[in-house]
């Protein structure tokens, strides 16, 4: 009995577990070196265009194939980003900046000023509305991200978006 007990408590404390895997978001913080912190809601972005940006095949860093995600919607992240004033005495030292986006479950991924606004790369970074006809307020991945370019997709795929970060390289 003392054993079906203790087998019980540890498949019942795995679940618990299992459950913070994702935190959803429902909004992220936009702070760091900038003139105007602010916070983007799932209403917010609504206020933006949506484009549909097709499929994806998500592979790991290697280039190995592990999922595809389908008739995805998304925002432009630089249109979002558009609006935040960077704390720089002149648009030259905008080359020094750079976004860290960050998961509910710390991973980060990294973006230049130059990358998002000045490549064309910055014209395929989204920030995911719908993904396989399921819009984003209901997934369990929540607010989403990916750069549609990447050559390993997985790389900068991020769930569960809750913070970018701008900072400035010294």
């Amino acid at each position: 009995m003392k054993k079906l007990l203790l087998l019980l408590m540890l498949i019942y404390s795995g679940v618990a577990f299992g459950q913070d895997k994702y935190k959803t978001t429902q909004q992220f913080s936009v702070g760091g070196k900038i003139k105007n912190p602010s916070v983007i809601t799932m209403d917010s972005l609504m206020h933006y265009a949506i484009s549909p940006v097709g499929d994806i095949n998500v592979t790991d860093h290697t280039g190995a194939f592990k999922h595809k995600d389908e008739q995805l919607k998304g925002i432009l992240l630089k249109d979002i980003l558009s609006h935040t004033l960077l704390d720089a005495a002149s648009p030259k030292l905008y080359s020094a900046f750079y976004y860290t986006c960050v998961g509910s479950d710390g991973y980060k991924v990294v973006y230049s000023w130059n990358e998002l606004f000045n490549t064309e790369v910055g014209n395929h970074v989204y920030i995911i509305m719908e993904k396989n006809g399921v819009k984003a307020d209901q997934l369990p991945e929540s607010i989403q991200m990916t750069s549609m370019m990447d050559m390993k997709t997985g790389r900068r795929y991020l769930h569960n978006l809750d913070k970018i970060v701008i900072s400035e390289a010294n």
